[in-house]
């Protein structure tokens, strides 16, 4: 197989774990007998330093024209005034619509190397194994916002919108992954409350009952889930929901296997390119320091080969390895709980090292 693979390292640690992700790339290419062309990109805090523009024309042009792409992390507390006129983060939120990727797919799966190294007691979380499918280009993170007044009377404000298309195909994602693997869906929502939740619920109910009606289905709200996720979170299989509230509770399911440095995520659309990134940040306190972990950047790897170049054995061999380095041992500062660590390259170094066994 040909392709071209876009790379966008981002800031912080970005460029240290994309650096590792494609070392692992190019040795999957090499083992099967594959062809992929590389180009970086800028996005984030670095575009807005060289280009004034978090997202520059050139970065959305090469993204388009690719078959997958591969995101490091952005942002950092050089680009946090509140007052500046743009922010790393709006790259991220412009790429999503310039690719009209509105599914974002996180799988909250355990490595049995690692339940020790989990906050929570192992007969609470062994056997954990959640795909969360959060939606990504609505709700209230695309809402028209603004202030008024100044001083003690200042407010702002920040719309909650979703509209039944928007619903529809994100439930039908989220329905047809869930008959592929425990044919469980669970919908999250905050109806009790909120208008568009309400609107949610219908629809999704509408969709479930219309289309799926041997998935089994159930709702939860919001603030239920938050609980339902420490305390039981085995009774999840396909769990979909609105932007916010994705992004909330992903972040939350991401302490269960003991640190963000081992998730991946993919953003899907239409049929375009689809976008592969950790769910963690750019962590600019140990950038450049050799510390950050790069495994959920190499396990979107395996997810890009699955999602957007439909090569699964290929996807599965770079989980294997994974598997086999933490098998052997081998941890990095955030996943080590006071064993020795190693750095970001000698974790690259180990599983690269398993693909060419």
């Amino acid at each position: 197989m040909k392709a071209n693979l876009v790379l966008l390292p981002g800031d912080g640690i970005g460029p240290e774990i994309v650096a590792q992700a494609k070392r692992v790339l190019e040795v999957i290419a090499a083992r099967f007998d594959h062809e992929f062309e590389y180009s970086s990109h800028l996005i984030g805090g670095i575009a807005i330093d060289q280009c004034g523009d978090p997202l520059p024309q050139e970065t959305i042009d090469a993204c388009k024209q690719s078959d997958a792409i591969l995101l490091g992390a952005v942002g950092g507390p050089k680009w946090d005034d509140p007052s500046a006129k743009t922010r790393p983060e709006a790259g991220l939120l412009k790429i999503r619509k310039e690719l009209g990727l509105f599914a974002n797919l996180r799988p909250i799966k355990l490595f049995d190397e690692l339940i020790d190294a989990s906050p929570l007691r192992r007969d609470i979380i062994e056997g954990t194994d959640i795909l969360f499918f959060r939606e990504l280009t609505g709700g209230i993170y695309f809402g028209e916002s603004g202030r008024s007044g100044s001083g003690d009377t200042e407010s702002a404000y920040q719309m909650m919108v979703y509209s039944v298309p928007e619903v529809e195909r994100i439930v039908r994602l989220a329905a047809k992954a869930a008959k592929q693997r425990d044919n469980r869906l669970t919908s999250v929502d905050k109806a009790n409350v909120l208008e568009p939740s309400r609107l949610w619920r219908s629809v999704a109910a509408r969709v479930m009952k219309e289309e799926f009606p041997e998935v089994q289905y159930d709702v939860v709200l919001v603030d239920s889930m938050a609980m339902h996720l420490i305390n039981r979170p085995r009774d999840f299989d396909v769990v979909v929901t609105g932007n916010m509230f994705g992004d909330i509770l992903t972040d939350e399911a991401s302490m269960l296997p003991g640190s963000l440095g081992m998730l991946p995520s993919a953003s899907l659309g239409d049929g375009g390119p689809g976008l592969y990134e950790p769910i963690h940040g750019s962590a600019p306190d140990i950038a450049g320091k050799g510390l950050a972990n790069p495994l959920a950047t190499i396990l979107a790897t395996a997810m890009l080969m699955r999602h957007s170049l439909g090569l699964n054995t290929e996807a599965e061999t770079i989980e294997w390895a994974v598997s086999a380095v933490l098998a052997d041992g081998l941890r990095t500062a955030d996943i080590a709980r006071g064993g020795d660590a190693i750095s970001t390259e000698a974790m690259g170094d180990a599983v690269v090292a398993q693909l060419t066994v």
